[in-house]
């Protein structure tokens, strides 16, 4: 049995809950190495298939522990152009890191963290993966620099082909840069991993909303485009249809989180984009984005923030570690208690109403299913925020007749091509609202067809 898993060093909890600096500080060489002399190298290592990008673990562990930090690199990089993003980010403990077999007794490697450190190694001794490109002259579009966008679009490029990215923002990165806080993921990597990219070839052009500045019909027939991809992710918010849920002080988390992180109001003034939340916050969910929103509702300085999730600690479905950080940060969490009004004064919200639930039988996501008790609590409160999901912004769908969508809005696929010749899809605007690397996973999918219906296209 392996020796147990090395720690990642954090910020001092007290000192983090006052600023927007990463929390998580990365391994050192020796740390890294240590902790990748835990891997087994398994003759059939079951992480690779449990990786959406398939990324070759085992290999890059072993060139890490030799000390090739370089091919190490490459080795990651030539699956997921984004390592240090998705070291991060991604909820390695529920794909990689959980079919690791020195899990079975013991705690998994650590994969992510290793990511982490060679994605990050890469961009501080700026070690650049050299990609030989062979032009082909052919244009492609892709709507949205998400996560999805960013994977279709380089390997769209390594193929040969002229690659376009629109996005409707005026910053590239999609969710990375509105939605994830700089405390889990600094913009300047983001921003560093983009810049290579164009280095590469790929042309960026923001403040495009495909469907209003331009259609999908007019890229296709008028601008050249062999085929487009839509990576446009799923950026709608959610509402709880309930009493009171337009007050003034009520957030949903998209306007709460892209204020923060791509406004930048927690510079207020010298942001331009303030945003006002008060002492008391709550958060109304439990995934990931509600934990970003609670931590950081305490950064802006509010003074007590407490989650409300319907059901019990054990299903929360956020990742372990940043519960674990939002408890170290003094976040309440007020469970088995589901928002049902918001209550106001002079259009100004003064306090939430919940009905006390209880957990019943397990519904298809295997989780027990909430019920009502008809019973109540109020809470005080400034401000709320509201994450409970995202959906597919509609512009695109009321923009082009013939792009066939499911109930919830969610653009229908087969084999990647949605109902318009030429166009595909991947990502949150089809799955809805998942993770980065399953995003990135179906972006370099969409790629493989791009490809084959050009060539059929053309030799036709």
């Amino acid at each position: 049995m392996k020796g147990p898993r090395v720690v990642m060093p954090v910020l001092d909890k007290v000192i983090r809950r006052s600023n927007f600096e990463e929390v998580a500080c990365g391994y050192s060489l020796a740390e890294a190495q240590l902790e990748a002399s835990r891997c087994l190298d398994c003759k059939n290592p079951r992480c690779v298939p449990a990786c959406p990008v398939s990324i070759d673990i085992p290999k890059f562990i072993g060139e890490l522990i030799e000390g090739d930090l370089d091919q190490a690199y490459y080795t990651i990089y030539d699956a997921n152009i984004l390592p240090s993003v998705c070291g991060r980010v991604c909820p390695q403990e529920k794909q990689c890191e959980q079919a690791c077999i020195v899990g079975i007794k013991g705690e998994p490697v650590s994969i992510g963290a290793l990511e982490r450190f060679l994605g990050d190694y890469s961009l501080e001794n700026n070690v650049l993966r050299e990609t030989k490109i062979i032009e082909n002259n052919i244009k492609v579009g892709i709507v949205g620099s998400g996560p999805a966008g960013l994977a279709n679009a380089a390997e769209m490029r390594r193929m040969g082909y002229s690659v376009d990215i629109f996005e409707a923002l005026h910053d590239f990165g999609g969710v990375l840069k509105y939605g994830i806080p700089d405390f889990r993921l600094p913009k300047d990597i983001v921003t560093t991993e983009i810049d290579r990219l164009k280095d590469m070839g790929v042309r960026f052009h923001k403040n495009v909303v495909i469907g209003k500045s331009i259609t999908i019909d007019q890229m296709m027939n008028e601008e050249g485009y062999q085929a487009l991809f839509l990576g446009s992710g799923a950026g709608l918010p959610s509402p709880l249809g309930v009493p009171g849920e337009n007050l003034s002080g009520i957030y949903y988390a998209n306007e709460f989180l892209t204020r923060v992180n791509l406004m930048k109001s927690h510079k207020f003034p010298e942001s331009a984009t303030p945003v006002r939340i008060g002492n008391k916050v709550a958060v109304v969910g439990g995934g990931n984005v509600a934990m970003d929103a609670a931590r950081t509702a305490k950064r802006l300085g509010a003074k007590e923030v407490f989650v409300l999730y319907r059901r019990d600690m054990d299903a929360l479905p956020a990742r372990l570690e940043e519960i674990h950080h939002a408890i170290e940060e003094d976040i309440d969490f007020r469970l088995l208690l589901n928002p049902v009004e918001f209550i106001g004064e002079n259009y100004r919200l003064k306090q939430v109403r919940c009905e006390i639930m209880v957990l019943g039988e397990k519904d298809k996501s295997g989780r027990r299913r909430p019920m009502p008790t008809n019973t109540f609590k109020t809470f005080d409160i400034d401000s709320c925020v509201i994450s409970i999901g995202q959906r597919p912004n509609p512009i695109l769908k009321e923009s082009e007749a013939d792009l066939d969508v499911d109930q919830w809005g969610r653009i229908v696929v087969e084999n990647h091509q949605t109902s318009i010749p030429g166009v595909f899809a991947g990502g949150d605007v089809v799955s809805g609202a998942a993770t980065v690397i399953l995003a990135m996973g179906a972006g370099k999918d969409a790629s493989i067809e791009m490809d084959k219906y050009i060539k059929s296209k053309q030799s036709e």
